[in-house]
């Protein structure tokens, strides 16, 4: 894992901007901690930081070939799970190879392949190649869009970057957010492409962005297609235990040490026990981490999201599989510490408002970075699967909208109750989210045969594997790669992923239950309180103490007349701010944690925007 950038400009020789890119490249230390590296040509500079992965003391880069009729230069970000499958095919093809890394193997794919060589690899990635032959940039991503990958055209070439952070450090940018801008940030609907800051793209998962001196072109290698699915119940759980016996098989290869991030739900807990089951076989023990909250276990209150606590639950598996466990136990100190909070939303670029969630999991990163540096997760299972509680709700399978939002009812009230009544009648967010939901549904495929019931659950499946997981995949890279931890995401292999989504509503919940294909194919390497035990989201502290320190922190905020209540509902913040400590529920809660990442995003930036 790493952090790439670079600059075209046809019209500027850029050995002389060593400066900026080395600036550009600064921004994003954190995700590269093990080395630097750039490579300069007249009009392209290419700019990388290394987190040593695979073949630590051959795999540096930038990394390029010379060719009889120039040079080709490689920055590259994420892990090719085929790449010994591929070199293999290379070396027939006459390719030699000087390391053991998978980046060489990707660069050797480019001359062999072109843009072509997206198709060919199974993994997570990000890279970008530059071509002197034909002066001309490729920037390629993944399919689920597991690693990110920004871009922006200036009036000479074009920036690009894993992090905004990257593009926003060079000089002929400026750091805008117009209204589209903020509708992105204020929807929760992750529109493909779209980036918060004006004039910045989101390469499209699954997609080639080809640039040259005849502009910009952008060609789709992947995307979801419909299939009838043959199998029966029997042959397609027997087919998704093969398919996760072999993704977690190639996503455990690694030269530096591995874990698993447990949360004692079916997804982490099936990913734990078959690699305890695959590491036994080579004589290791399989390490897991779990986050935790003084107290939780012994005060947990259930409610709506949240049926029982983790801790229970990840003992039973750290037992029954015998791992090396470790519970990462958060106060709500640290959680509400105002440095903990900027670092998460420096992280991010823009301000989620997912407060305790996102410090907890940076908190939770930092500590796993002191014993691993790659971590398995159990992200994207309930997307692929049909896991959140919202897939079997009726409303929302009724719903013209995006399920999440049907689900919590905040297609209406959240932009008018969160921002500043102006902005909010500028931005229209209902409007905004009718829009955005009506061209996602527009590029869906379909099946002729489906069932109007089955057409819609294909819907809403779609929708959360190409909307919803990329906010979930862009927090799980942003809080790992900002303290230099590598997560790997095995649910979304691509093949999975294809598979799953056309397997019939009725198959995925034979059981009567969410996740049947996942909890059939795994019930046999799990504890039983596992398997029976219901769906619980990523926890959330439940302290008070949490939302009193909450509390104080937006009261000197409101008292600092913070420029954050320019852009948000600041009588509802003072009205918040002003509750007795008991009467602070969850949506109040909600309102600090929104104002406080707003603020530390203002200070952060300081950008401009623009309505």
């Amino acid at each position: 894992m790493c952090g790439i950038s670079g600059w075209i400009d046809f019209r500027r020789d850029l050995t002389r901007e060593q400066p900026v890119i080395d600036a550009m490249c600064d921004t994003m230390a954190c995700r590269g901690p093990d080395g630097a590296g750039t490579w300069v040509q007249p009009h392209a500079a290419l700019g990388h930081r290394r987190l040593a992965i695979i073949d630590l003391p051959g795999g540096a880069q930038p990394m390029e070939v010379d060719t009889p009729d120039g040079k080709v230069g490689l920055v590259y970000s994420g892990e090719a799970y085929n790449f010994t499958e591929l070199r293999d095919e290379l070396r027939r093809r006459g390719h030699r190879f000087d390391t053991d890394s998978d980046t060489e193997v990707v660069l050797h794919g480019y001359l062999e392949w072109g843009a072509d060589v997206a198709e060919k690899l199974n993994g997570m990635y990000a890279f970008a190649v530059w071509d002197t032959r034909t002066e001309q940039l490729l920037l390629i991503r993944d399919r689920m869009g597991i690693k990110p990958l920004y871009y922006q055209q200036t009036e000479n070439g074009l920036l690009f970057g894993s992090e905004p952070k990257a593009i926003l450090a060079n000089p002929e940018v400026e750091k805008v957010v117009d209204a589209d801008g903020l509708r992105e940030l204020f929807s929760v609907t992750k529109s493909p492409g779209r980036a918060i800051w004006q004039g910045m793209r989101e390469v499209v998962p699954g997609t080639v962005v080809t640039f040259d001196r005849n502009g910009l072109r952008e060609h789709t290698y992947w995307s979801l297609d419909a299939v009838e699915h043959t199998d029966d119940q029997e042959a397609s759980v027997a087919h998704v235990r093969e398919l996760l016996d072999d993704i977690v098989r190639r996503q455990l290869v690694a030269d530096v040490p591995r874990c698993l991030l447990l949360s004692g739900g079916l997804d982490s807990s099936a990913l734990t026990a078959l690699s305890a089951q695959q590491l036994a076989a080579q004589g290791e023990k399989v390490r897991s981490f779990a986050v935790d909250f003084v107290g939780q276990t012994e005060n947990f209150q259930p409610d709506e999201m949240r049926a029982t606590p983790d801790g229970p639950f990840v003992q039973d598996v750290h037992k029954h599989v015998g791992s090396q466990h470790q519970d990462i136990v958060l106060d709500p100190q640290a959680l509400a510490d105002p440095a903990v909070r900027r670092a998460a939303v420096q992280s991010r670029d823009f301000p989620m408002g997912l407060g305790d969630m996102d410090n907890s999991l940076y908190l939770l990163f930092k500590a796993i970075r002191g014993h691993s540096t790659v971590a398995l997760s159990g992200e994207s299972a309930d997307e692929v699967f049909g896991g959140y509680k919202w897939f079997h709700d009726p409303k929302v399978q009724q719903a013209r909208t995006f399920p999440w939002l049907a689900a919590f009812n905040t297609q209406q009230a959240e932009g008018p109750r969160v921002l500043d009544k102006s902005v909010a009648d500028t931005l229209d967010i209902p409007g905004y989210i009718s829009s955005e939901y009506e061209a996602a549904i527009a590029g869906m495929p379909t099946l002729d045969s489906d069932s109007p019931f089955e057409a819609k659950m294909r819907e809403i499946s779609y929708l959360h594997l190409t909307r919803f997981v990329r906010m979930l995949l862009d927090r799980k890279d942003r809080m790992s790669m900002a303290v230099g931890l590598e997560v790997r995401v095995p649910f979304c292999d691509h093949r999975l992923v294809e598979y799953v989504f056309n397997a019939p509503w009725s198959l995925k919940t034979y059981d009567g239950r969410e996740k049947s294909l996942l909890r059939g194919a795994s019930a046999d390497v799990l504890p039983k309180s596992v398997v029976d035990r219901v769906k619980s989201p990523y926890p959330s502290t439940q302290d008070p103490a949490y939302a009193a320190e909450l509390q104080k922190q937006v009261k000197e905020l409101i008292s600092n007349g913070d420029r954050a209540l320019e852009l948000l509902n600041a009588d509802w913040v003072r009205e918040a701010a002003n509750l007795d400590p008991s009467e602070v529920d969850t949506p109040t809660r909600n309102v600090f944690e929104r104002a406080l990442d707003v603020s530390t995003w203002f200070d952060l930036h300081n950008p401009t925007v623009k309505l």
